[in-house]
């Protein structure tokens, strides 16, 4: 088992992928307003990468 600092920083870069993927979701795929919900997820997985970020070396 890895330690707590390698999960976080884990879970921080998958959460930017799926962030990064939701938001080209949102802006190339529905031009109706799913696009817009999409994007807004996408940038909440990125608040939540950040915060778990921020986690590290605390935990």
């Amino acid at each position: 088992m890895k330690d707590k600092n390698t999960v976080l920083a884990w879970a921080t870069v998958i959460m930017i992928i799926v962030g990064l993927g939701l938001i080209a979701l949102g802006a190339f795929r529905y031009d109706e307003i799913a696009g817009w919900g999409f994007a807004s997820v996408g940038i909440g997985f990125f608040a939540i990468a950040w915060v778990f970020n921020a986690l590290k070396g605390r935990v």
